[in-house]
C-alpha cells in the first residue's frame, strides 16, 4: 500500500502496545496509513513491524506528548512524510502511582496529579494544537480522544483515584471546548471510553480485549461528515457527563 493522495493518514499516540495498538492495527485494516507514536524507539519500531507484517502501511514517529520539543518534531516529521494528517487518536495516557494512599483524595499527592495532568490533558493539548495545522489539510479531519467513564460526574464509575478520574473528567472538558471552537470547520473531535480492558495498565486482569475496546475509537475516526461531534461516546452510546 502506497501513501498516496486518497489514502488517509492517521496518527496514534501511544501506539506502541495495548489500545493504542489496537487502534493503529483497525485504522491500518481500513486502509489507513497509520503513524505509530510512541517513545521508547525499540517499542516503537516493534510495532510497526508487526503492523507491516499483518499488511497494514505503518511508519514510526518519536513522539513524548509531555515534551514541547518531541511534539513538535514529530508533527514535523508527518508534515515531511506525509504532508497532511487526516486523523488524530490522542490515546496515549498514565493512570499515575496509587502507593501510600497517594490518589486517595484525603491525602492526595499533588505531584502525581501534575503527572498525570501533564500526560492525560497538557499532552492531547500539546499534540492536538501541533497536528492541527496538517489537520486542516485533510477533507474530512477527526480528532478522538481517549478517555474513560471514570471521568464521568455522574456515572463516578471504577475505583476512588484522585489524579486519574478527574483527569478524564478534564479532558472530557477540553475535547467540548475543541468542539465548541471548531464548530464552524470540517474538523470533528470527540472522546471515548475504551471500557475495562486487559492491558498492562489495568493488569491484564479486566475482561474486554484491546480490540472490543479500540472499537468505538475507530468509529468516532472515521465518522461521517454529519456525524456528532463534541460528544463523550462507549460501545453503546453517548456517555453522561
Amino acid at each position: 500500500m502506497g501513501r498516496v493522495n486518497d489514502t488517509k493518514i492517521a496518527l496514534v499516540t501511544g501506539a506502541n502496545k495495548g489500545i493504542g495498538f489496537a487502534i493503529a492495527w483497525g485504522l491500518g485494516a481500513l486502509g489507513c496509513t497509520v503513524a505509530v507514536g510512541a517513545r521508547d524507539g525499540g517499542r516503537r519500531e516493534a510495532a510497526v513491524e508487526r503492523l507491516r507484517a499483518e499488511g497494514v502501511d505503518a511508519f514510526g514517529i518519536a513522539l513524548d506528548v509531555t515534551s514541547d520539543d518531541s511534539v513538535t518534531e514529530a508533527a514535523a516529521t508527518v508534515e515531511r512524510t506525509t504532508g497532511r494528517l487526516d486523523v488524530l487518536v490522542n490515546n496515549a495516557g498514565i493512570g499515575g502511582r496509587v502507593d501510600g494512599g497517594a490518589q486517595d483524595p484525603t491525602t492526595l499527592d499533588l505531584d502525581v496529579v501534575r503527572t498525570v495532568l501533564d500526560t492525560n490533558v497538557f499532552g492531547v493539548v500539546r499534540v492536538t494544537n501541533a497536528m492541527l495545522p496538517l489537520l486542516r489539510r485533510a477533507g474530512s479531519p477527526r480528532i478522538v480522544n481517549l478517555s474513560s467513564n471514570m471521568g464521568s460526574l455522574t456515572l463516578r464509575t471504577g475505583p476512588v483515584m484522585a489524579a486519574y478520574a478527574p483527569s478524564k473528567s478534564m479532558l472530557n472538558s477540553v475535547t467540548a471546548q475543541y468542539a465548541r471552537r471548531l464548530a464552524d470547520t470540517n474538523v470533528i473531535v470527540n472522546a471515548c471510553c475504551p471500557g475495562y480492558v486487559a492491558t498492562d495498565f489495568t493488569g491484564f486482569t479486566a475482561p474486554r480485549t484491546p480490540e472490543q475496546g479500540a472499537a468505538i475509537a475507530i468509529r468516532l475516526a472515521t465518522l461521517p461528515d454529519d456525524g456528532p461531534r463534541g460528544g463523550f461516546f462507549d460501545d453503546d452510546g453517548p456517555i453522561p457527563w
